[in-house]
């Protein structure tokens, strides 16, 4: 297999190379029902086509390997009172914590709104039994430290807290009790993503059967996704190297499937930004191993963008991204910048529903 390089540093970065304007009625507040009758818009090579999910063992080989992310996502969006004594008495004041990434000791990184409410040392109460005291702020978000009082932290969320939609559906529409289906894929499996790997919700019982008769083959990885997914990447970042991290594990049998479908010819097929991104980060590992991904757990903070050396996705299933985001960059890295606003052009006008609970595509390069 060759790799797929696309250099564009004669040229240099610029924000207007992932912009796009989009119809407001074709952001998608729902997803397809059912799941894998969502639309599937195929680029291979030159060519574009339309499909839907149901059809995506059609377009993919009998030794190809599909590698998903089993991640679950947590009902991350709490809301509470920041709680201040002074010479005066109490006073209370209205927040809203999203969880980000997970640190030692009950630490989170978080985002919180109002952040001028609050300030280092300040007390917090969820109800629920849960508390926490803000232990700093910077820039980036603030961080919190929870007293849980012995309990497991994960298990007090789905009475303290609701599932975290992204803003552009959350401003439009409040959480119900569907998006806690709705929002998970059918293999979610281990808790601690605050964002769905939405080219995952395509997924079910039916299309997972039909990739089975078709030889197609799969596995299973772990990257919790954070909620710097959603958030526009400013100018002056767009030259570094490094990006957010988020937490992610790639077991031996995993890589080992991994491994032996390159070996026997078969395409190595991310479904999702997120599995990409762990998967190209192990592939850095492996220098002089003779392998294309090893066993991995850490966390990772790659900045996939134009110019990128992929070492292990022959294609990718992904949604598509809002513009200006990490996301849209890693697909222009991955097609080159000028396909992938021809892909979008064509996503566009012939009206595929956009962002997380949007239709999807599979990429070849």
């Amino acid at each position: 297999m060759t790799r797929v390089v696309h250099d564009f540093k004669e040229t240099g970065l610029n924000m207007s190379d992932f912009q796009f304007d989009l119809p407001e009625e074709q952001i998608a507040l729902r997803p397809a029902r059912p799941r894998s009758s969502a639309r599937l818009l195929v680029a291979s090579g030159s060519s574009v086509s339309d499909s839907t999910f149901t059809e995506l063992p059609n377009h993919l080989r009998p030794g190809d390997r599909l590698v998903f992310n089993d991640t679950r996502v947590i009902p991350a969006r709490i809301r509470g009172f920041r709680i201040r004594r002074t010479s005066r008495g109490e006073t209370r004041a209205e927040v809203e914590v999203v969880l980000g990434s997970h640190e030692p000791e009950d630490t989170w990184h978080v985002l919180l709104r109002p952040a001028r409410r609050v300030r280092v040392g300040d007390h917090l109460s969820f109800g629920e039994g849960l508390c926490a005291e803000v232990v700093s702020r910077d820039r980036t978000g603030t961080r919190l430290k929870f007293n849980t009082r012995g309990r497991d932290f994960i298990s007090l969320l789905p009475d303290a807290g609701e599932i975290p939609l992204p803003p552009y559906i959350a401003k439009r529409r409040p959480v119900d009790p569907q998006d806690t289906e709705d929002y998970q894929s059918v293999f979610a499996r281990i808790p601690g993503a605050v964002a769905a790997p939405t080219a995952s919700l395509h997924f079910d019982e039916i299309v997972l059967d039909g990739l089975k008769q078709k030889g197609i083959q799969m596995s299973w990885i772990t990257l919790h996704v954070g909620f710097a997914t959603f958030m526009n990447v400013r100018a002056d970042e767009i030259e570094g190297d490094r990006l957010h991290s988020e937490w992610g594990s790639i077991t031996e049998s995993a890589a080992s499937e991994i491994n032996n479908a390159r070996e026997r010819g078969g395409r190595i097929i991310p479904v999702g930004t997120t599995t990409l991104r762990l998967l190209e980060t192990s592939a850095r590992t492996c220098r002089n191993t003779g392998q294309i991904v090893s066993s991995w757990c850490g966390k990772t903070d790659i900045f996939i963008k134009p110019g990128f050396d992929f070492r292990v996705a022959d294609a990718l299933i992904t949604n598509f991204h809002l513009p200006n985001s990490t996301l849209m960059m890693l697909v222009s890295a991955f097609m080159g910048s000028g396909r992938t606003r021809r892909i979008y052009a064509h996503a566009i006008q012939n009206r595929y529903r956009f962002y997380s609970y949007g239709d999807g595509s599979l990429l070849i390069p």
